[in-house]
């Protein structure tokens, strides 16, 4: 069986998709029962894009686990209340760490040559974070000692951003936008002059919460560019339902590892997808997520850039579709979710 980490054409990923649509009809309940309901029948499954996508609200009220596995471990989304929050629950603790290991490799580098800091006050705040947990397992890779979180003491963050500039160290600081927008309006930041090195990478893991006024995505890294003084500032893209992630280096747009994708979806038919280039619904297929559901309808507006590149290796004279992406916003009505990203 391939493991999903060694994907590196298109039709491995298709074979893995379906292999896994397989598996997870079979073993995990819920989804069964789903695809029943839409009166699918399995075997007549040959394209991805066949494949039905569970609505993400069904994290809400049900355990979506494969019934091999039994699990304390959970992750829970970060709503404004504590009523009716999606819960993953997580069969295997290892794939999870593999899958934020290799991405954060694939995209950012290896997470011994950074410090990490966190500016992520809300998910500190609230038990059973994904996010949090991912920051730590950096953290722990890493194994710096300065490596921490900040929640409010932003004048404690300034000096510490100021002394690893001095001492030409790589730096990372996650933080959740609203966080990274107060962090740059506070008093003692403001009576200050940055002075940040090119050392300085900064991942804004999204989410106003209604704590500051909503804006563009572009209007936001333009922000965050001229107050940190840095072109680095990166955006990362996943959820609690999730165990992969997506990033994006720059302009607004994002890539996701090889064993992870994007589909758009028609807003008005969920069984139909749009050309590139045109605002949809996104599907993710995340087959780090084997022992939930790893075909996922969110309710996140986005489109596929349509100059994305495919990869095509000639010694082998394989092919895979590396497709760009923006994310931008919330399809009307949907809840609002501590993961969603700004409007853009």
């Amino acid at each position: 069986m391939l493991n999903i980490f060694q994907i590196n054409t298109e039709m491995q990923f298709q074979q893995k998709c379906l292999e896994t649509f397989r598996y997870q009809y079979e073993n995990v309940e819920v989804y069964h029962k789903f695809v029943d309901y839409l009166n699918i029948d399995p075997s007549t499954i040959q394209e991805i894009n066949k494949i039905p996508f569970l609505p993400i609200e069904m994290f809400k009220n049900h355990q979506i686990l494969d019934q091999n596995f039994r699990t304390d471990l959970y992750f829970q989304s970060s709503g404004t209340t504590q009523k009716n929050l999606s819960k993953h629950w997580i069969a295997d603790e290892n794939l999870y760490q593999h899958s934020i290991l290799k991405g954060f490799r694939q995209f950012i580098g290896n997470p011994e040559d950074y410090i990490f800091l966190g500016l992520l006050p809300s998910y500190l705040e609230k038990q059973h974070s994904s996010l949090i947990y991912m920051v730590d397992f950096l953290m722990k890779k890493s194994g710096k000692p300065e490596n921490g979180y900040f929640l409010y003491n932003h004048a404690e963050l300034q000096e510490l951003l100021n002394k690893l500039s001095a001492e030409n160290r790589k730096v990372i600081l996650f933080g959740v936008s609203f966080a990274l927008l107060d962090f740059l309006d506070s008093s003692s930041v403001e009576s200050q002059t940055l002075q940040f090195s090119e050392n300085l990478t900064i991942i804004e893991t999204g989410g106003m919460k209604g704590r500051k006024e909503e804006m563009t995505k572009d209007e936001l890294l333009k922000i965050l560019q001229n107050g940190f003084g840095t072109d680095r500032i990166y955006s990362e893209y996943s959820m609690t339902e999730l165990l992969s992630q997506a990033y994006s280096l720059g302009d607004n747009m994002y890539e996701s590892p090889n064993w992870m994708r994007i589909l758009v979806r028609n807003t008005e038919d969920p069984f139909s997808y749009v050309e590139d280039g045109r605002t949809g619904a996104i599907n993710i297929i995340d087959l780090a997520n084997i022992h939930s559901c790893s075909f996922i309808a969110t309710q996140d507006l986005g489109k596929i850039l349509v100059d994305s590149e495919i990869s095509h290796d000639a010694e082998t004279d394989s092919v895979f579709l590396k497709k760009k992406f923006q994310v931008l916003g919330r399809i009307d009505h949907s809840d609002i979710r501590g993961c969603s990203l700004l409007v853009s």
